[in-house]
């Protein structure tokens, strides 16, 4: 599909596009020793709006579309993926369920701070026992008069560290299976909150995910996200409404890898002629190509069904598991174009290597999503 976009919208691309080339790709190797992503670059986005993506222009954001919001995600997605996670998992699961859930009281409250990045957001569903799962979760949410008083344990919660603002499932009817589930907007001072151990993740360094342990956490009724018991429901709408831009952020990172390895390509020569002529190379180049253009294809058709307000359920879950896949293809015959300097930590094909496995398993794993889409499939032939 033919992308259109206003001068506006171009004119910020270019400048996030020059921005994570000449600022945040300069530090990327600085991320990843010291597993930290450098405040003149967390500044520097949050001047940019970079965290205002999702949030709508009278609470202080971008109010910016999803066809619109994937053309930045791609932009970003080109760089170091722990910066890409700060950003995407603020943007996406991080304040989209107050967007699109949250009432005018909370959307005033916690939106105008969010879009400037004064507060992080982040996403806590998983747990020790429910995490494809998800409706077999031990969080227990107790009303006690004007407060909920909230018990559990949550685990893998991106941006734990950084975030002050989370949007929590737990369960408050446990009679009531997935009905009995609802969410709650938490923020990090609320008496009884506490971030646990820290993961030592595999990649991803500078994106920093935690435990997140409540012990009699008390959470005024207000701060129920939508309604009571609607809490699986809701989390299903925020992860499927996220997926578009994953897939985004997933197609950057793999152009990235493509431009990189016609480059290497080019300019490595192997009996006498540059790799790339030889077809066993050729043809692994060609391979990501198509792939990337197929993701990129279904990416903006999905993010524009998503601004048309159709239903994108089994989309949503295709996007999600076609960008995750493609991803790490690209990156496997990057590394293998590179040949045995894309193995060496000091160049950026190892990290995106490492980066692209997580694809496959957060916000739904690849296998969930066959689930989805089998499952929609199954509804659609009847």
């Amino acid at each position: 599909m033919t992308v259109t976009v206003s001068e506006d919208i171009e004119l910020l691309r270019r400048s996030v596009r020059d921005f994570i080339q000449n600022e945040v790709e300069t530090v990327a190797m600085q991320i990843e020793e010291e597993n930290h992503i450098p405040e003149r670059i967390v500044e520097m986005s949050k001047e940019m709006g970079l965290f205002g993506l999702s949030i709508p222009e009278e609470y202080g954001g971008l109010g910016i579309n999803m066809v619109e919001k994937c053309m930045l995600y791609e932009e970003i997605g080109a760089t170091h993926n722990g910066y890409t996670t700060l950003i995407g998992a603020h943007t996406g699961i991080g304040t989209v369920g107050i967007v699109e859930l949250g009432n005018e009281a909370q959307k005033k409250k916690y939106l105008p701070d969010m879009a400037t990045g004064k507060r992080i957001g982040a996403f806590a569903l998983t747990e020790p026992k429910a995490g494809s799962h998800a409706i077999n979760l031990k969080t227990t949410a107790k009303r006690q008069g004007d407060k909920y008083i909230l018990n559990g344990t949550k685990h893998y919660i991106t941006n734990a560290t950084e975030a002050d603002i989370f949007t929590v499932m737990a369960v408050t009817d446990p009679e009531k299976g997935a009905k009995g589930i609802t969410s709650f907007i938490i923020e990090k001072d609320f008496p009884g909150f506490h971030v646990g151990a820290v993961e030592n993740k595999m990649g991803l360094r500078g994106s920093h995910s935690a435990e997140i342990i409540l012990e009699n956490c008390e959470v005024p009724v207000e701060n129920v996200l939508g309604e009571v018991g609607e809490g699986y429901v809701n989390a299903l709408k925020i992860l499927a409404n996220g997926r578009a831009g994953l897939a985004a952020r997933n197609l950057g990172s793999a152009q990235k890898l493509l431009d990189l390895s016609v480059t290497y390509a080019k300019s490595r020569e192997q009996f006498n002629v540059p790799i790339i002529e030889h077809q066993a190379v050729g043809h692994m180049l060609a391979e990501m190509a198509v792939d990337i253009e197929a993701l990129r294809a279904l990416t903006y058709r999905v993010a524009n069904m998503v601004d048309e307000g159709e239903k994108v359920i089994k989309e949503a879950a295709m996007v999600k598991l076609f960008g995750s896949e493609v991803y790490n293809r690209v990156a496997d015959k990057a590394l293998q174009i590179h040949g045995g300097i894309g193995y060496i930590a000091d160049y950026p094909i190892e990290r995106f290597y490492r980066d692209a496995r997580i694809t496959r398993i957060y916000e739904g794993t690849s296998e969930i999503q066959k689930n989805i889409i089998a499952s929609q499939l199954n509804k659609e032939y009847t």
